[in-house]
């Protein structure tokens, strides 16, 4: 097991715990850690121009009953300091620099969408340092966007109250009510919320998913560099990063599950909280195996 030499907030939750701070050597990162003291933490790593408080509490906090979590802000993002990049590989540089700047020594990730290619990037570099991964709504390099066409019609919707509503969520009435309680429990906290930082952050990072996706990898070399093992998961209808992306990852990482989720898009982790937490559970406290 490990310990963790930071402080502790069992019982805490996304809403409720403090936001702290943590310096590198170039970096003044934000960040919010939940759950015990001990065991393998597992790693948040956002979406394109998501912070801390863009994460569902209904998942970061059942993740965290039984494990630490830690969620934070990477480069310009949020309350971080430093300038957001505009390409993956420095994106996975400045959160491996967050993590040894926290002294973890092994960490579990889970990348949702453009967070998932930063944690391809990570483990296909850093194999000592992650034990699990999981890829949530993402794409391999050289995998299938539709980022701007898909912003561009979620924000040409006047009705919707939040263009994550149709960014994460499908058009069916069941999606559409999931999302609307998304949107709730991410507005709970009022105190101490994360600052939007507009188009310093999305700018380079649109141009980081789109030039990750553009980027031919005819011999996939990233997904064939991680041995770690990977569940990889995504919603039926993703208009973002279709899950053809998903069966493709699943098909080239060396030691994969896929997990897909009906009726749902781009946000199906938080359309199905419940039961993709204990997909996630299950998956990090199963013991590996050699692939």
């Amino acid at each position: 097991m490990t310990e963790l030499d930071i402080p502790s907030h069992h019982g805490a939750t996304l809403e409720t715990a403090p936001t702290r701070y943590v310096e590198s050597r170039t970096i003044r990162f934000a960040y919010r850690r939940l759950g015990p003291a001990t065991g393998t933490p597992l790693v948040l790593l956002q979406h394109f121009s998501g912070n801390i408080d863009a994460w569902d509490p209904a998942v970061v906090n059942s993740l965290a009953a039984d494990r630490p979590v830690i969620a934070f802000d990477n480069a310009g993002v949020g309350r971080s300091s430093g300038q957001t990049p505009d390409n993956v590989a420095a994106m996975a540089r400045d959160a491996v620099e967050f993590i040894n700047s926290l002294g973890l020594a092994e960490v579990d990730l889970l990348g949702f969408s453009l967070g998932g290619c930063v944690a391809q990037q990570i483990a296909a570099e850093h194999g000592g340092l992650v034990r699990k991964l999981i890829l949530v709504a993402t794409a391999p390099r050289g995998g299938e966007e539709h980022l701007l066409t898909v912003l561009e019609d979620a924000f040409s919707q006047a009705d919707a109250p939040d263009p994550r509503l149709p960014l994460f969520f499908t058009k069916s009435s069941a999606s559409r009510a999931s999302g609307l309680a998304f949107l709730k429990r991410t507005r709970v906290r009022s105190d101490d919320r994360d600052t939007d930082n507009g188009k310093a952050v999305t700018d380079p990072q649109a141009k980081a998913l789109i030039t990750w996706c553009a980027t031919p990898d005819p011999d996939h070399e990233i997904l064939r560099a991680i041995h770690q093992p990977a569940l990889v998961v995504s919603g039926s209808h993703d208009t973002m990063l279709p899950a053809d992306n998903a069966y493709a990852m699943f098909k080239q990482l060396r030691n994969a599950q896929l997990v897909l989720y009906p009726d749902s898009g781009h946000g199906a982790l938080f359309q199905h909280h419940e039961i993709f937490v204990d997909h996630v559970r299950r998956f990090l406290d199963t013991r590996s195996t050699a692939a």
